[in-house]
């Protein structure tokens, strides 16, 4: 303790820099709070988009021709993605590689949040999914890092300005506003700009309209262990030229201690709860033109702890998310373009009191509050010619983030109140972009390129190059040579840590693989190996000559692997999922002016099984078994006496899950079961943290 506070924090940063960004952003929820510096900024990310998709209504059939973004909800397949072009195109017509969660398949996982389905659906692994709820949830598509990863929300990208890495924060949608997630992996930063090295995960919120027209209401409740309860209720119909969506929904828990209980030391329980609303509209103002407004809003509420193995008894925060705006669909001839404007306002304070202090802690007294503003407008053509369709367009983005605080700590009794302004730390970038598909017999390719520029570094650019062959409508053939980016955030720029030199981090991707289709068309089975090489890694480097930290583009990061993912239909009876991933990589950093060279894939396995088996035993009646494997991984400690980091390695798990639904006959209600953890695995996602054992949850789905 007798060493300054920023010296020690630099001790830590220095080995820090090379591992990994997400270490830095759990940094910033704990071990920044209680830094001493002139001011503390959070961060923003230019991140860049995708927009498409919709579900289209019976209702809304004219968009049917135009191949619309939209879906209807009563016909949603499997073997359709929005994603992947920005316009319906059946998995079968297009070489990337897409994962698709149904509506069905979300019902059939009961009392799962959006982490857990995402997990154990979709084949990606979420660090924390079977954490408190509370506990922030970090995306690894094929091992790359969280803010690697698109987030996007009815095809328009998420992400909140104010943190370190960026990356939306899956805790602020509700499972239960939910119709459909496809998961669109390998480099799309042609379409979709910054952030999509590793692949884009769009979320398909419930929308309006139905056969009938008539006001429709669906809901769900359920409860289980830790005085878990979640619930929803849905309003949707059609009245003449308006189709309209309501929900609302809930979520509470008493949660475990989020910081793992060393010995017989016993951790307060960490609480949470959640409310959300999505609401969206159709206007049907001519036979061609639709204008969808629509506004999301969530927030979220828990407690949190101090650190690895340390509990803290009055640490709390809370986070709201505005998402507001509107999407225009034009009809030209057998054309379609598409007008977007969204912003999203990001608030999180905290705030550690002090009442209970512990020993190690830096801050008596500790507010924080971190406000973020995103605006997002792009306008698209999607057009035919012949054989070839045609996808152009041009967004922008303009974000900007606000800082203040009130901390006072240990070693003085003048507070600090560290602050930044928005009106300076702000960014924004303008895209240009096209892409071209061309089917011609039995070959399809899909080619395209994007410009970019940033108000800091300047230019760049991304591209694609994806052909792939479909041998007698069964045996698929594919592969994808693309560049991905992501830009640096406004934590990286203009911290206190920040660089304005920062160039964007480039990757090369390379993929390749066969998928067979049976002649059914439910089963498939699909081989993809996959190769990512970033330039210019961004990294956290501390000089221990000035004494002085900062971000630099400095590492090289070459991850590869492959995955191998299966259905199995048995008529309408049996259904079996199967998914195996395996990722490794190193990163190259200098360290005393030599290259070193080493594994740095924290907290996310090599290697990782699911697999679902799902039966329809009778009409009424439906069960599942859902088991995980996950290996062993590498993590850090930072320990907080010598400031030493400890490396750690996290043994292996198992988890078998169970499912039960009875829907009662000639009725439109379902009551289900499950169990989570039935073998009762004691391990940790994240060194010092815990995770829930066997847990077991009730509840009723119904519509009216």
């Amino acid at each position: 303790m007798g060493r300054p506070f920023q010296r020690r924090e630099s001790q830590k940063t220095c080995q820090l820099h090379s591992t990994d960004s997400m270490l830095s952003e759990e940094k910033q929820r704990r071990i920044s709070p209680r830094l001493s510096i002139s001011f503390y900024l959070p961060e923003a990310v230019t991140k860049k988009f995708l927009n498409v998709m919709k579900k289209i209504f019976v209702v809304a059939a004219i968009f049917i021709g135009s191949q619309s973004y939209a879906q209807d909800s009563t016909r949603t397949l499997e073997g359709v993605t929005l994603t992947a072009s920005k316009y319906s195109i059946k998995t079968t017509q297009t070489g990337k590689v897409v994962t698709v969660i149904t509506r069905q398949d979300i019902e059939h996982a009961g009392s799962r949040d959006l982490s857990q389905v995402i997990s154990e659906f979709g084949g990606s692994f979420i660090n924390g999914y079977t954490s408190n709820l509370g506990k922030e949830k970090n995306v690894y598509v094929r091992g790359a890092r969280p803010e690697h990863t698109l987030i996007t929300i009815d095809g328009v990208p998420v992400y909140d300005a104010s943190g370190i890495g960026s990356y939306f924060d899956l805790r602020n949608i509700n499972i239960d506003n939910v119709e459909r997630i496809e998961i669109l992996k390998g480099s799309q930063s042609t379409l979709y700009g910054s952030d999509a090295i590793a692949g884009v995960i769009n979320i398909i919120t419930k929308k309006g309209g139905n056969v009938n027209g008539k006001p429709q209401v669906n809901g769900v409740i359920n409860y289980g262990s830790y005085n878990t309860l979640r619930s929803g209720i849905n309003l949707n119909g059609t009245h003449r030229w308006l189709d309209y969506n309501i929900g609302l929904a809930h979520g509470s828990s008493d949660g475990i201690s989020e910081a793992s209980s060393p010995g017989t030391i016993t951790f307060e329980k960490d609480h949470y709860k959640q409310n959300s609303l999505n609401a969206n509209f159709t206007i049907r103002a001519h036979d061609r033109l639709s204008l969808q407004p629509f506004f999301r809003y969530s927030r979220f509420t828990g407690d949190i702890d101090l650190d690895a193995l340390r509990d803290e008894k009055d640490f709390s925060n809370n986070n709201d998310n505005i998402q507001a705006g509107i999407r225009n669909i034009l009809r030209l001839g057998k054309g379609q373009l598409n007008a977007l404007y969204q912003f999203i306002r990001t608030e999180r304070f905290y705030l550690d009191d002090s009442l209970y202090v512990d020993p190690n802690a830096y801050y008596f007294y500790n507010r924080q509050n971190y406000v973020a503003n995103e605006h997002f407008a792009e306008a698209f053509l999607v057009y035919p010619f012949g054989k070839m369709k045609l996808t152009a367009g041009v967004d922008g983005r303009w974000s900007n983030t606000d800082y203040n605080a009130y901390q006072i700590n240990v070693f003085s009794p003048m507070p600090e109140t560290p602050s930044f302004s928005g009106d300076s730390v702000k960014q924004n970038q303008l895209g240009v972009y096209a892409a071209l598909n061309l089917t011609h017999g039995i070959f399809n390719v899909e080619g395209g390129g994007r410009f970019n520029n940033h108000s800091e570094y300047g230019s760049n650019f991304a591209f694609n190059f994806n052909p792939s062959v479909l041998i007698q409508q069964r045996l698929k053939v594919f592969a994808n040579v693309s560049s991905g980016y992501k830009t640096p955030s406004l934590y990286q720029l203009f911290s206190v840590y920040g660089n304005k030199d920062l160039d964007p981090e480039v990757s090369l991707n390379l993929e390749g693989g066969v998928q067979y289709y049976f002649k059914d068309q439910k089963s498939n089975i699909r081989f993809t190996y996959f190769k990512r090489d970033v330039e210019d890694v961004i990294a956290f480097f501390y000089d221990p000559n000035t004494f002085q930290s900062r971000y630099i583009n400095q590492d090289k990061q070459k991850d590869y692997g492959f995955e191998a993912d299966a259905v199995y239909s048995l008529g309408n009876k049996l259904q079996l999922r199967a998914q195996y991933s395996y990722v490794t990589g190193k990163v190259t950093t200098q360290q005393a002016g030599k290259d070193t060279s080493y594994f740095n894939l924290l907290r996310r396995p090599k290697s990782s099984f699911n697999f679902i088996a799902g039966l329809q035993a009778t009409r009424d009646l439906y069960c599942s078994a859902q088991l995980s494997a996950v290996g062993e991984r590498k993590d850090v400690f930072f320990d907080p006496v010598t400031f030493d980091q400890v490396d750690i390695s996290l043994k292996s798990y198992l988890l078998l899950n169970l499912h039960l639904e009875y829907r009662f006959r000639n009725s439109s209600v379902k009551i289900f079961t499950d169990v989570r953890n039935v073998l009762d695995e004691n391990y940790m996602d994240i060194y010092g943290y815990g995770t829930l054992g066997i847990n077991a949850h009730g509840g009723i789905r119904f519509s009216l």
